[in-house]
């Protein structure tokens, strides 16, 4: 009896060890599972923002691109003549305010003629309202020099639509940068090119020969000039800009140089009178830019995708 007691207790026993195992098993199984649950739910909820947020890069993606890609023609008109409103403000603004200081600009647009005239030389007029609108014509390119700032920027904002991100970085530096070289170029004009130029013109004066220059004939040939130089002075910033966006490179501008010597002539022609003096001083300068407008390609442009940078790419 003793021995069958014994053994139905230790059955007892075992049993009752086997079912705490059993329910320790089941408790952890139970834990293993709410831990994977909640992890699920953690992950799932992280997947959910991340889907949320790649959902909203797209979004804003496809509003840049309906913004830039769902302008009309009636929406690029209204933006050109936005812009064009804006810099005829600006360039009315500086008339109005050079015109108050017409005579010393006249003044001083005529002073590298009147330093090689005979001694006592002077400029005529022989109409009546010839002087008048020489000042009007003074003071206004005077006003656009000194708006070409806003000018510039309005060119380049009405470009900008058209542009990536990446860009449109550039367009407020353009902007100034176009603006800098306009001024130079009628600055190489005033103090380098006149003063070459002038005496050369004055030179078949003689004692049966008198030169009487008239302000209208002077003030266009001044004006030409002056404006021809600020625009020649922007190749390198149009090399910039272009070499940033992939459309020429240094190497092309390399393959066509002697091209480019020809059109640098034939626009000299047409920007300058018809003298060889003039086109050669305008020529000369618009070689020298073209080939810096190299150097601005070559480092400033796009580079091409190769394992090792060939030394021959470098200009020449």
């Amino acid at each position: 009896m003793s021995e069958k007691k014994n053994s139905d207790d230790n059955t007892e026993i075992s049993t009752t060890s086997q079912d705490l195992e059993t329910q320790a098993l089941s408790q952890s199984s139970d834990a293993d599972e709410s831990e994977k649950e909640r992890f699920e739910q953690t992950g799932s909820s992280t997947d959910l923002k991340e889907i949320e947020a790649d959902d909203e890069d797209d979004d804003e993606e496809e509003e840049e691109e309906e913004a830039q890609e769902g302008m009309t023609l009636l929406d690029h008109l209204r933006e050109l003549k936005k812009r064009l409103l804006r810099a005829f403000m600006a360039i009315g603004l500086g008339f109005l305010l050079c015109y108050s200081f017409a005579e010393p600009l006249f003044n001083f647009l005529v002073q590298p003629l009147l330093a090689v005239l005979p001694e006592g030389g002077k400029m005529i007029y022989t109409g009546l309202p010839e002087a008048f609108f020489a000042y009007l014509k003074v003071a206004f390119v005077a006003g656009l020099f000194v708006a070409s700032p806003l000018v510039f920027y309005q060119i380049w904002a009405f470009i900008s639509p058209g542009l990536y991100d990446e860009e449109k970085r550039y367009i407020l530096p353009i902007a100034f940068f176009s603006a800098f070289f306009f001024i130079s170029g009628g600055a190489f004009a005033y103090y380098v090119v006149f003063p070459f130029a002038f005496p050369f013109f004055l030179s078949y004066s003689s004692e049966t020969i008198e030169a009487q220059l008239k302000m209208d004939e002077y003030l266009s040939l001044a004006l030409q000039m002056l404006f021809a130089f600020g625009l020649i002075f922007e190749l390198p910033l149009f090399a910039f800009f272009l070499s940033k966006m992939g459309l020429v490179t240094a190497k092309a501008m390399r393959r066509f140089r002697r091209y480019a010597i020809l059109v640098n002539f034939i626009v000299a022609a047409i920007l300058t009178p018809p003298d060889p003096i003039s086109q050669l001083a305008m020529a000369i300068p618009m070689l020298a830019l073209y080939e810096v407008s190299i150097w601005v390609a070559y480092y400033f442009g796009k580079k091409e995708e190769t394992p090792e940078e060939d030394p021959k790419e470098a200009p020449k």
